[in-house]
C-alpha cells in the first residue's frame, strides 16, 4: 500500500511539476485554472500573482504553486483589463472609465487615479519607474509617469494585435492573441529579440517571475508559467518530408554547335533546417565532384557537340525532411568580434566584385548605420534596419553591385543580400550567402524564381540566418521572423561567401559553354516539390 501511495505521490508531483531536462523557450513548466471565466491582466508582487477578471469585475491574489486563491479586491471599474505592481501599488486599468487605479493590495484601497492617454486601453507594465501601457488601436506601447500619467515615450507594438506586457529588469514581453505569440521586445525601439509560440490561443496577461514567465489565456481559462532562458540556441519544429527534383535545362536554339557545355548543381547537405533521407540523386550522372573556394560541394556534368535545335538536361532528386528553425539570441551573451575564430574572419571578411567593401558609399552606410557599436548583434541588427529603411523590393532581372543596389535604393533578395555581407563585412562581421529551392505555398509546388539570403557569424552562437528582403515589412514581428527565424520552405543548396569558381555568383546551379559559328543558348531550371506521405 505504501508502495503504491509513494507512486501516486511521484505521479501527483509530475503532473503538476513537469521535468524541464529538454525543455525549450515557450514551453510550460506549470498550468493551472484561473478563479474565474475572463481573466485578463496579469501581475507578480515577488510571492503572488495577481489577476483580474473582465466577468465578475475582481482581482484574485493568486498562490503561485497550486492556483489557490488567497484574496479578492472588487475592480475599481466596470471593464478592468491591465494589471501591474509597482512595488507598493497594484495598477490597474480600465477600458470602460479609461483610467489608471493604483490599489494598495493589503487595504484594498485606491490610493492613486490617474486619466488614461490612450482610450483603447489594454495591459500594463511597470519598469522600476515608469507604467507601460498597451494601445490596442493604435498598435503601440506607451511609456507613462504615475505622477500624473504624462507619456515619456512611445514605441510600435510589435504586431496589431498585442494583449499583454510585463517587464523582465531589461526587456519587454508582449503577446500577440492573433498570431498566438509571445515577443520579448527592446524597450527603446520595440524591436523583436526573441518570439515563441504561446501556450494558448488568446494568451491576454503576461507576468514576470523573477525567471518565468507567466501568462494567463482567456480562451482555456489558465494561467500558465512558461520557460524563457535555458540556454537553447534553437529549435527545430513543424518538420515535413519532401521529395524535390531540380532541373537545369540549356538549350541550343543554333542554327550552329555548342562544342563544349559545363553544367554545374550546388549539392544539398545536412544542416539545421534540413536532414537528407538519402543519397542525393543524379541524372545522368556527373563526370565527377569538385569543391570550390567556399567548402560548396558541387557536381559536374559535361556535354559535347550539341547541335542547333537541341538541348540537354541534368535532374538533381532529393528526399528531405524539413524544419522551421528558431534562434534564441541574447544580445548580451554574444561574443565579441575579437573572439570570431580567425579562419572564419579571414574567409568571411573578403572583399570581391559584388560586394564593393571599400566605396564610399558603403564605408559611409556603415558608419551611419552602426556608429560606435561593438556588440556584433547590435551591428548586425542596425544594418539590417538600414538595408530594409534604404531598399525596396524590385525583381528586375540583373545583380548589380552592393553600392549601386544601395545608391539605387531598390533590389532582388541577391542584391538585398549583397548589400547586407557587404555592410557587415566593412564592419568586421563575418558574412556569407546561402541560396534554396523554395516551397511556393502548397506542398506540392513549383518554382523558379528561388531565394537567397545571408547568415552572419555571432561568437558563442555560429552562423545565423538573416535574410534582409525577407525582413523588408513594416511591424517589429515581421521584422524579427527573418532576424535569427527559418521556416521549413527552403532546400538549402548552396552556402558561398562571393564569387565561385564553378556557380560564379549563382546558386543552385550555372553553366558554361563554347560555341561554334552562331548560337542562341537559353537556360532553364526549376524545382518541383512533392510531399512524402506516410505510406510511401
Amino acid at each position: 500500500m505504501r508502495a503504491f501511495q509513494f507512486v501516486f505521490a511521484v505521479i501527483a508531483f509530475l503532473m503538476l511539476f513537469p521535468l524541464q531536462a529538454e525543455s525549450t523557450p515557450g514551453d510550460t513548466i506549470r498550468s493551472f485554472p484561473t478563479p474565474a471565466c475572463c481573466s485578463q491582466g496579469l501581475a507578480f508582487d515577488g510571492d503572488h500573482l495577481w489577476v483580474v477578471d473582465r466577468m465578475t469585475d475582481m482581482v484574485y491574489k493568486i498562490d503561485p504553486d497550486d492556483g489557490g486563491i488567497l484574496d479578492s479586491i472588487p475592480a475599481p471599474g466596470y471593464v478592468p483589463r491591465g494589471l501591474a505592481f509597482d512595488g507598493d501599488l497594484l495598477w490597474c486599468a480600465d477600458a470602460d472609465e479609461e483610467m489608471l487605479y493604483g490599489i494598495d493590495p493589503a487595504t484594498k484601497i485606491i490610493e492613486r487615479t490617474l486619466y488614461s492617454p490612450v482610450s483603447s486601453v489594454g495591459d500594463l507594465a511597470w519598469d522600476g519607474e515608469y507604467l507601460w501601457l498597451t494601445d490596442y488601436r493604435a498598435d503601440e506601447i506607451h511609456r507613462i509617469s504615475t505622477e500624473d500619467g504624462t507619456t515619456i515615450n512611445t514605441i510600435p507594438a510589435p504586431s496589431r494585435t498585442v494583449e499583454g506586457l510585463t517587464f523582465d529588469g531589461t526587456y519587454l514581453w508582449a503577446s500577440d492573441r492573433i498570431n498566438n505569440s509571445i515577443y520579448m521586445i527592446t524597450p527603446d525601439l520595440g524591436e523583436v529579440i526573441i518570439g515563441f509560440d504561446s501556450p494558448g490561443p488568446y494568451n491576454w496577461g503576461l507576468a514576470w517571475g523573477g525567471s518565468t514567465l507567466w501568462a494567463v489565456d482567456y480562451e482555456t481559462d489558465r494561467i500558465y508559467e512558461l520557460v524563457v532562458d535555458d540556454d537553447t540556441r534553437f529549435t527545430r519544429t513543424h518538420e515535413k518530408s519532401e521529395h524535390v527534383e531540380f532541373v537545369h535545362q540549356v538549350r541550343n536554339y543554333g542554327p550552329d554547335m555548342m562544342t563544349d557545355l559545363d553544367v554545374y548543381l550546388a549539392v544539398p547537405k545536412d544542416m539545421n533546417n534540413q536532414k537528407l533521407l538519402s543519397d542525393v540523386q543524379f541524372q545522368p550522372a556527373p563526370v565527377d565532384f569538385v569543391t570550390d573556394r567556399w567548402g560548396q560541394k558541387v557536381a559536374h556534368f559535361n556535354f559535347k557537340n550539341v547541335p542547333g535545335t537541341e538541348s540537354r538536361s541534368v535532374k538533381m532528386i532529393v528526399d528531405v525532411e524539413l524544419y522551421a528553425n528558431r534562434y534564441f539570441i541574447r544580445p548580451e551573451r554574444v561574443g565579441k568580434l575579437s573572439e570570431i575564430p580567425s579562419d572564419i574572419s579571414e574567409k568571411y571578411l573578403q572583399d570581391d566584385t559584388k560586394f564593393s567593401v571599400n566605396d564610399p558609399v558603403i564605408q559611409n552606410a556603415v558608419t551611419k548605420a552602426v556608429g560606435d557599436e561593438t556588440n556584433p548583434y547590435w551591428i548586425a541588427r542596425r544594418i539590417f534596419r538600414h538595408v530594409i529603411d534604404k531598399i525596396e523590393y524590385e525583381l528586375a532581372g540583373g545583380w548589380n553591385i552592393a553600392p549601386t543596389v544601395l545608391d539605387r535604393g531598390t533590389g532582388s533578395c541577391s542584391e538585398y543580400s549583397f548589400v547586407y555581407i557587404s555592410m557587415c563585412r566593412a564592419a568586421g562581421l563575418p558574412a556569407r550567402y546561402v541560396g534554396s529551392v523554395v516551397i511556393r505555398g502548397d506542398d506540392a509546388c513549383y518554382d523558379k524564381v528561388f531565394h537567397r539570403w545571408v547568415e552572419v557569424y555571432l561568437p558563442h552562437y555560429g552562423w545565423v540566418p538573416i535574410d534582409p528582403s525577407g525582413g523588408d515589412h513594416a511591424l517589429p514581428y515581421q521584422q524579427a521572423r527573418a532576424f535569427g527565424y527559418l521556416s521549413n520552405r527552403f532546400l538549402i543548396t548552396t552556402a558561398g561567401g562571393g564569387g565561385s569558381e564553378y556557380l560564379g555568383w549563382s546558386y543552385n546551379a550555372d553553366e558554361r559553354w563554347k560555341s561554334k559559328g552562331k548560337c542562341k543558348i537559353v537556360v532553364e531550371n526549376f524545382g518541383e516539390w512533392s510531399p512524402i506521405t506516410d505510406d510511401e
